[in-house]
């Protein structure tokens, strides 16, 4: 089942200091984290803040590029969860036709802010997150998860970075 999810923040993860996309579902009850690299956070917060750039950043092309081919993004989707690694789908229709790309979450989750398409995350993708060791040490692992299970939807910002 795909449930519709927002981005409620970008925020630091203490344990990696790796940038962290939360998502969080429409109602509130549900919010997935995903790591996701420096560059791509960026994108992100640009977005985020209605930031313009000079010129285009890739996913500013990327959404040119289709928009001229005459298409449309209909929605993106994280889609699966594999050995630690967030897996996503676009959804796209290209004059008439329905194409489907396999792509990185960020990357998604940057062009979906700036086509304004749903972002979908398949419910065993939050279930299994759940789960997941982003840590080697066993330590750092617990540290982690216990920061995450802490978090409080309602009090997260805009994007803390």
């Amino acid at each position: 089942m795909l449930i519709e999810m927002t981005i409620k923040g970008l925020m630091v993860d203490p344990v990696t200091n790796m940038p962290i996309v939360i998502l969080k579902d429409r109602v509130g009850e549900r919010v997935l984290p995903i790591w996701v690299g420096i560059f791509e956070a960026n994108a992100i917060a640009l977005q985020i803040e209605n930031i313009a750039t000079p010129r285009p950043m890739t996913h500013d092309l990327l959404r040119n590029v289709i928009s001229d081919l005459d298409g449309r993004v209909d929605q993106v989707v994280v889609s699966d969860l594999k050995d630690n690694t967030f897996f996503a789908i676009i959804h796209l229709t290209v004059k008439g036709e329905r194409v489907v790309i396999d792509s990185r979450p960020s990357d998604a989750i940057a062009l979906a802010l700036r086509t304004r398409a749903p972002i979908l995350v398949e419910e065993t993708v939050i279930d299994n997150a759940k789960t997941v060791d982003f840590t080697s040490d066993r330590a750092d692992s617990e540290r982690l998860q216990q920061w995450l299970e802490s978090l409080d939807p309602d009090e997260m910002g805009k994007y803390k970075m």
